[in-house]
């Protein structure tokens, strides 16, 4: 029986609390502002061990949070009476009662296998193990559903419970990455916000308590419209000020101005204090909250600090200046106020540095052509007029991109005809070459101080030549291409940087993608998911197939979109790879790959994708084919147009 690890972090709302309750009574009053707030997940959070069953089971051995098993048939009234109950296991019931009423699925066990997540500190490990279950639901069961339709679920979840969580609490769901939410109504969108600089965060539960039902009916109470002069505050505060705020700590977050983003945690408080605090002055007069605020000593180690989630006296976040700072500040909270600090650090996405191209093997379908020479340096008539090799021209793009190392896996004895393309020409041919052709063997010149060789002996298909790149590729992500395969955008940015830019805000494994004509799924590894934006150029996979018959696409992988209820999509040529998939390529090695021997990238794929999660990105651009005869005359009259 498959089993799956899942790893699910805990949030922190940076700034914007109470706005997606705020927001959600637009469906009554359209006067008020949308909601928004920069929520992110963090480094801490809930790891368990997921797999079918005839029921449903949780299981959490962990001494420092709960050691109990619960175990309820698949019945949804059973299960809604335990989340009723309140408690540990009140939330997973709810998301399983939730599923059980609304899909065809069977039980599921659960085994948190490590948590370190505190509960009751602001970072909502409610909200985590709700999205894991509904996580867990999903992959087991191929329930087709993106990251909102978890969220969703999560949600709902938690709705069945005595919790009344607000919307942005399952953002969890994204990963550990900052993103900028709004709330219009019942309508929820998310974009990813992509990081500067290092942000290093302490938060501390304050010991003392809050009664967050009660803040959030009294704010509540000043809903949909407002009735008298704090209501209209209230309206104030979570509506254009509120906006204004998570807008400029945006920008400060993008930019990377930490301390102005810290400067601006103070002003929210302040403007928080001022004008929303007195509708519930009982539990968001919160004294220890503002005695921490006000200890000046705090300063020197922090840009910022406030308050957390539905604010008064429960937990306190603080913007530390470093690492050193951070852990000073945790010790000082410690001594002076007997609080126990949690670190966690925030960390611009890894940029993409490194790129693999595969361009061993003999060029069979090309041959006698490639007797004397290899695919990758078959002419191609560029739009600047120069008649380039193949790989000049991913090269070139590679530079564009920002790539600063590049891995050309080849086959053996080949090594000198790419030397001899590198080659310096002779000063007496440099001095015949006109002034723009000049500059290209300028360009040569550079790039060639960026590559690296790996050798193919032996032909074992595609994913033994991308394992080989193991060493090169360092645990970084990398940028992978097809050698017999350039590539032609519709924008400015090119469909390299487009790649780099959907891994940088994502976080996961990148395929790139196009649409297809259905008569053709057969040719190709086809891929199915659910959108993630409302552009439809993201799709979070849940299927890949390899060569499938037409029947079953139409059955399992079609892909609507608001244009067209049928399309197809298939590899474009590009992909970002992680660590991940050069060990699920090692562990196909080890089990000898398919009976031919071979090693297939597509396998390798859909192992992490089950595992971890992967996207889609539809590339705004053609690929053209140099592979076959009749794609490499194609390309020659259509690629410089």
């Amino acid at each position: 029986m498959e089993k799956i690890e899942l790893f699910v972090p805990g949030r922190l709302c940076v700034v914007g609390e109470h706005s997606d309750w705020a927001g959600t009574n637009r469906m009554m009053n359209a006067a008020i502002v949308p909601g928004c707030a920069i929520v992110t997940g963090i480094e801490q959070g809930i790891y368990a061990t997921v797999e079918k069953a005839e029921k449903f089971i949780m299981e959490c051995d962990l001494e420092h949070v709960i050691r109990e098993k619960f175990e309820c048939e698949m019945d949804t009234q059973a299960l809604r009476k335990t989340a009723l109950e309140g408690g540990f296991f009140s939330y997973v019931a709810g998301v399983a009662s939730y599923v059980n009423e609304h899909y065809h699925v069977g039980g599921l066990h659960v085994r948190v296998t490590r948590m370190d997540l505190p509960i009751k500190s602001g970072l909502s490990s409610s909200a985590s193990i709700c999205v894991l279950v509904a996580r867990a639901f999903n992959r087991l069961y191929q329930l087709h559903l993106n990251t909102f339709g978890e969220m969703n679920i999560a949600y709902m979840g938690e709705q069945r419970t005595p919790s009344r969580c607000g919307r942005l609490d399952q953002a969890c769901a994204f990963g550990v990455n900052p993103v900028f939410m709004t709330f219009d109504g019942n309508d929820i969108s998310v974009r990813p916000i992509r990081l500067k600089k290092e942000l290093y965060w302490v938060v501390a539960d304050l010991n003392v308590g809050k009664d967050t039902v009660k803040i959030l009916t009294d704010i509540n109470k000043c809903y949909p419209f407002a009735d008298g002069e704090q209501a209209k505050l209230v309206h104030q505060a979570l509506g254009e000020d509120n906006k204004a705020f998570v807008e400029e700590a945006v920008g400060y977050l993008e930019s990377g101005d930490v301390e102005k983003l810290g400067g601006l945690l103070v002003r929210f408080q302040k403007n928080f204090d001022e004008k929303v605090a007195p509708a519930c002055w009982s539990e968001l007069e919160a004294p220890v909250l503002h005695s921490i605020l006000s200890d000046t000593r705090i300063y020197k180690y922090i840009y910022g600090a406030k308050g957390v989630g539905s604010q008064g006296d429960g937990s306190i976040q603080f913007l530390a200046k470093d690492e050193e700072n951070q852990r000073k500040l945790i010790q000082y909270l410690k001594e002076k106020w007997k609080l126990t600090g949690i670190a966690f650090t925030l960390h611009p996405q890894r940029r993409i540095k490194k790129a693999v191209i595969p361009a061993a093997g003999f060029g069979t379908r090309l041959f006698p052509a490639t007797k004397n020479l290899r695919k990758a340096f078959f002419p191609v008539l560029d739009r600047d007029g120069l008649l380039k090799p193949v790989l000049f021209i991913l090269l070139e793009q590679l530079e564009e991109a920002g790539i600063e190392e590049i891995c050309l896996v080849i086959g053996e004895g080949e090594q000198e005809i790419y030397n001899g393309f590198f080659r310096e020409l002779s000063q007496e041919y440099y001095q015949k070459l006109p002034q723009e052709k000049k500059k290209y063997e300028d360009f040569l010149r550079k790039i060639r101080n960026k590559i690296k060789y790996v050798v193919q002996k032996q032909q074992k298909g595609f994913g033994d030549a991308v394992s080989l790149c193991r060493e090169f590729a360092g645990g970084e992500p990398v940028l992978l291409l097809l050698g017999d395969m350039i590539y032609r955008s519709y924008k400015n940015e090119n469909c390299m940087a487009q790649m780099i830019r959907i891994y940088e805000d994502y976080g996961l494994p990148v395929v790139s993608i196009h649409p297809i004509p259905k008569q053709d799924v057969i040719h190709y590894g086809i891929l199915h998911g659910q959108w993630e934006d409302a552009e439809e150029t993201v799709l979070k996979l849940d299927e890949i197939k390899e060569k499938p018959d037409v029947r079953y696409a139409e059955e399992y992988l079609n892909v609507q979109t608001k244009a067209s209820g049928e399309n197809y999509y298939a590899v474009f040529g590009q992909y970002v790879i992680t660590k991940d998939i050069f060990d699920a390529l090692e562990e196909l090695a080890e089990t000898g790959g398919k009976e031919s021997g071979e090693i297939e990238l597509t396998d390798a794929l859909e192992m992490v994708r089950r595992r971890c999660g992967m996207i889609g990105y539809a590339v705004a651009g053609k690929s053209f084919d140099v592979g076959l005869p009749e794609k490499y005359v194609e390309t020659m009259t259509q690629y410089a147009r």
